[in-house]
């Protein structure tokens, strides 16, 4: 009687974990996928004439791309060089969300 009480008890946690990462996946995991898909799919659509904002906040135009960055044009006309990694978002797309 003991040993199926135990048994039970083994199942139902066993359960209850597999509860807990369905949970974890679909509500923490398959989001941030999800997100960097996109992310990823909007970098590789960038061209030449861009404007962009960086992950550190500094605006520019895409004069120039390279495999892993961009070549990029910010006020007062200074070119630099920036990961393809660090753009965060279209400076016309952040426009229109205010």
């Amino acid at each position: 009687m003991i040993l199926l009480q135990a048994a039970g008890t083994g199942m139902s946690s066993l359960i209850m974990f597999g509860m807990i990462f369905a949970v974890m996946y679909f509500f923490m995991i398959r989001p941030q996928v999800k997100k960097q898909k996109l992310e990823r799919s909007y970098r590789l659509s960038l061209k030449k004439g861009d404007r962009i904002i960086t992950i550190g906040g500094i605006h520019g135009k895409i004069i120039d791309i390279k495999e892993d960055t961009f070549i990029i044009e910010v006020h007062g006309g200074t070119i630099l060089k920036v990961e393809k990694s660090a753009v965060s978002m279209n400076s016309e797309a952040s426009i229109e969300q205010k």
